[in-house]
C-alpha cells in the first residue's frame, strides 16, 4: 500500500526540483555542483524507480538519494580537502579567549532570538558567507555532520580523519569560527 499517489517521473523535475536544487546547494555551496548532484538524483530515481516500495513520498525518496549523492560528493573530493592543519584548526583563535588560568575571557554575543533568524533569508546570506570563510575542510566538516546528520564514523571515513577524537577537535574549533563569524555579522548588527 502506498502512502501518496505517485507522481510519475516525468513530472520530477517541476515538482521537486527546485526544493532538490536549495537542498543541495545549502550543504556543497557550489551552484554547478548542486546542479549537477539533482541531475544525478532525478537520473538514479529513475533508474530505480521500479525498486520505489511507496512506503514513503518520492520527495522523501529523492531526498534520500541526494543526501547519497553528497556524501559521495564529499567522499571523492576528500583529496581536495586538505589534511586539517594547525592554522585551520584556529588555534590563534583559541589563545585569546582564555587568560593564562584557563578561564574563559571572552563575552559570549546573546542570540536574542536565533529561531527567528532561522526564517530570515538576510540570515542564511550571512550564514553562507560565514561558511565559505571557513577553510574548506571546515566547512565541509560542519555540513556532513551537522547538516546532513552524518554520524562521527562515517564523517571519519568521508573526510579521511584518523580518529573520532580529531574529528571533535576539528568540529568543535570549526563551530567556534563560526559562531565567531555569525556573532560579530548578524547578531551583533545594528
Amino acid at each position: 500500500m502506498t502512502l501518496l499517489t505517485t507522481p510519475e517521473p516525468e513530472t520530477w523535475l517541476h515538482d521537486y526540483g527546485d526544493m532538490l536544487y536549495r537542498y543541495a546547494l545549502l550543504r556543497v555551496r557550489s551552484e554547478a555542483t548542486a546542479e549537477d548532484l539533482v541531475q544525478d538524483t532525478l537520473l538514479a530515481g529513475l533508474q530505480g524507480f521500479q525498486n520505489f516500495s511507496g512506503q514513503s513520498t518520492v520527495r522523501t525518496w529523492l531526498v534520500g538519494i541526494l543526501k547519497h549523492k553528497i556524501i559521495d560528493h564529499f567522499r571523492k573530493n576528500r583529496h581536495e580537502t586538505s589534511t586539517f592543519s594547525e592554522a585551520d584548526m584556529g588555534d590563534d583563535l583559541l589563545a585569546y579567549q582564555f587568560d593564562q588560568n584557563g578561564n574563559w575571557q571572552v563575552e559570549l554575543v546573546e542570540w536574542a532570538s536565533p529561531d527567528q533568524s532561522l526564517d530570515n533569508e538576510q540570515f542564511w546570506q550571512v550564514f553562507n558567507d560565514c561558511l565559505s570563510r571557513l577553510p574548506k575542510n571546515m566547512a565541509d566538516l560542519f555540513m556532513l555532520r551537522t547538516m546532513n546528520d552524518l554520524s562521527s564514523e562515517d564523517c571519519c571515513k568521508v573526510l579521511g580523519l584518523d580518529s573520532t577524537n580529531q574529528l571533535w577537535v576539528a568540529l568543535s574549533r570549526t563551530r567556534m569560527k563560526l559562531r565567531q563569524c555569525l556573532d560579530t555579522r548578524w547578531f551583533t548588527k545594528e
